[in-house]
C-alpha cells in the first residue's frame, strides 16, 4: 500500500506522544495491569505504530466501481496522500501493526496469565457480536464503527466474567472481538466498498483493534 511522508511524520509524532504518555503514567497503568514493564510497552507500541505502515496482501476479490470522491480526492492531493488505481478488484491484506502485533500479544497474554478458555471465548464472542452490529461498510473508505462501544463492552464483560483477571481478559476480548466482528465477519462486503485495497486491522479499524484493547484495560 502506498504511504506518504506526511503519514510517516504523523506516526513518528504519535509514537513520541505515546511514549511520553507512558512515561507520565497515562498508559503505564494499563501496561502495568497487563504485566509489562515500560521498555516492553515501548516495544509493543512501536511495533504497532510503525507496523501499521506494512500491509501483507492475502488475496483479491471482484469489486464494484468506487463512488464519486469529490472533496476527498482534493483533500488527499492537498495532503500528499496516494491511492492505488482501481482495477475492478479489491486487494485484501492484513496489517502488521493493526492485526499481527496485537494478536501476537493476545497469544502472549493467554500463555502467561491464568485466563480460562471458556471465559476468553465468551468475552470474544460478545465483543464480536457488538462490533458486528455497530460496524458498517462505508463506500470508498472501508469498515467504520463507533470508537467507544467495543472497549466499553470488553471492559464490562471482563468485569462480569473474571474480575480478578479483568485487565488481560478485557484486552484479549476487545482486540480479538473487534478483529472478528468488524473485520473477518464483514469480509463478504469488501467487494461493495469500491476501494482498490482493504486491510484487515488497517485504516479505519486500526483504532478499533489496537486502541480498543488498551482502553478496555483502563476501563476495567
Amino acid at each position: 500500500m502506498p504511504n506518504s511522508p506526511l503519514r510517516l511524520l504523523l506516526l513518528i509524532l504519535a509514537f513520541a506522544f505515546v511514549v511520553g504518555s507512558v512515561q507520565l503514567g497515562v498508559l503505564q497503568i494499563a501496561f502495568y495491569k497487563l504485566g509489562l514493564e515500560p521498555r516492553s510497552a515501548y516495544l509493543l507500541l512501536g511495533a504497532s505504530l510503525f507496523g501499521s505502515l506494512i500491509n501483507l496482501p492475502l488475496f483479491s476479490v471482484r469489486a464494484e466501481s468506487p463512488p464519486d470522491e469529490g472533496m476527498s480526492r482534493q483533500l488527499r492531493e492537498f495532503l500528499g496522500l496516494k491511492r492505488l488505481p482501481f482495477t475492478g478488484r479489491t486487494i485484501v491484506a492484513v496489517n502488521v501493526g493493526g492485526c499481527v502485533v496485537p494478536v501476537a500479544f493476545c497469544v502472549y497474554l493467554l500463555a502467561h496469565t491464568e485466563l480460562q478458555t471458556a471465559r476468553v471465548l465468551a468475552a470474544v464472542a460478545v465483543v464480536a457480536v457488538v462490533s458486528y452490529l455497530t460496524s458498517f461498510p462505508q463506500r470508498g473508505v472501508g469498515i467504520a464503527m463507533p470508537f467507544l462501544v467495543a472497549p466499553a463492552t470488553a471492559a464490562a464483560v471482563a468485569l462480569v466474567l473474571d474480575i480478578e483477571h479483568a485487565a488481560p481478559l478485557a484486552y484479549v476480548g476487545g482486540t480479538l472481538g473487534v478483529l472478528v466482528g468488524a473485520d473477518l465477519l464483514r469480509l463478504k462486503e469488501i467487494g461493495k466498498l469500491g476501494v482498490p485495497a482493504a486491510s484487515i486491522g488497517g485504516a479505519g479499524t486500526f483504532d478499533g483493534i489496537v486502541l480498543t484493547g488498551l482502553l478496555a484495560v483502563l476501563l476495567a
